[in-house]
């Protein structure tokens, strides 16, 4: 049984506090109040966990590659193992993930991830991931960031939305740095694999998208080059909300478990899954990074509480 290692870290008015498992945020507040989802098993019970190196699924949980038979669920491995510690501040916290026989066997590359939580001002949280190939041979992968936030903003996690002065999901919106028209790919429920062929008409010459439960029918939203690698969850009538910036991730994912979940989870990624229209190649996915030997990639997001 896993025995939680959280720590928290703080400065000016936002605390943060990170689990050793999968290196995830569960927790995040502004001046006491909660924005972070609190991981109730009703709709989902996770808060923020770390995709690597696969975002969403790949067909049937299995793929090819040039280092041999790849099977990995939904979201890859990262967020199922213990990552350590390695340097630890105030105001941060720094983790390390390498690979090891286990994680081989699912994933046949030698690879070392880093992740790092940061605070900066009184009010952002960055979150960097640094992925480096220890290997001999290229080195293929996605990555990204599933953080989910209580709608209301800043209300007490795992609480109804509707306990709150009467306001609700519905009350929110996600904005955008500019007016702009966008369908997103749908995809498949029975196996998680996305469908370019068959949109959705999400926006139409429009910088806001109203929040709906019924949105969520068709599983997650998948926006792709994003105006400004910005969006803005707020609503209500305290006037709280969030702001991701993703410079770097080309895709961001939306998502709200089924149910009437009281969050949603903005994630940014750099890849997504796999697509009807792609063979089981794991290297022909889209937005696939390839490191070269002892190269490494970085990418950051940052999480702005208002």
């Amino acid at each position: 049984m896993h025995e939680t290692k959280v720590t928290k870290i703080a400065k000016g008015r936002m605390q943060a506090s990170i689990d050793s498992m999968g290196a995830e945020l569960v927790r995040l507040t502004l001046d006491g109040r909660d924005y972070l989802w609190g991981g109730d098993a009703r709709w989902w019970p996770r808060h923020a966990p770390v995709l690597f190196p696969i975002v969403g699924n790949i067909r049937d949980d299995q793929a090819t590659s040039a280092a041999g038979p790849i099977r990995l669920g939904r979201h890859g491995l990262a967020r199922n193992y213990e990552h350590h510690i390695v340097d630890i501040k105030t105001d941060s916290v720094s983790y390390q993930l390498e690979s090891s026989p286990k994680t081989l066997e699912a994933f046949p590359y030698p690879f070392r991830l880093s992740m790092t939580y940061r605070i900066i001002g009184e009010a952002t949280l960055e979150q960097r991931f640094e992925v480096e190939n220890t290997g001999e041979v290229p080195l293929p992968f996605c990555i990204g960031g599933h953080p989910a936030f209580n709608v209301p903003c800043g209300s007490t996690a795992g609480t109804d939305s509707s306990e709150r002065a009467g306001e609700g999901f519905s009350d929110y919106s996600l904005s955008f740095a500019r007016r702009w028209s966008y369908t997103a790919p749908t995809i498949d429920t029975s196996t998680g694999l996305l469908d370019f062929s068959k949109r959705l008409d999400l926006l139409h010459d429009a910088d806001t998208m109203p929040l709906t439960h019924e949105l969520f029918d068709v599983d997650t939203l998948v926006f792709e080059d994003v105006p400004s690698s910005t969006v803005t969850l707020s609503g209500g009538s305290d006037g709280h909300g969030v702001r991701v910036d993703f410079d770097g991730f080309r895709y961001l994912g939306v998502w709200s478990a089924a149910g009437h979940a009281p969050f949603v989870a903005i994630e940014p990624w750099t890849g997504c899954a796999t697509a009807a229209d792609e063979d089981d190649v794991f290297e022909h996915k889209r937005g696939m990074v390839e490191l070269a030997p002892g190269e490494i990639e970085v990418k950051t997001f940052e999480v702005t509480l208002f």
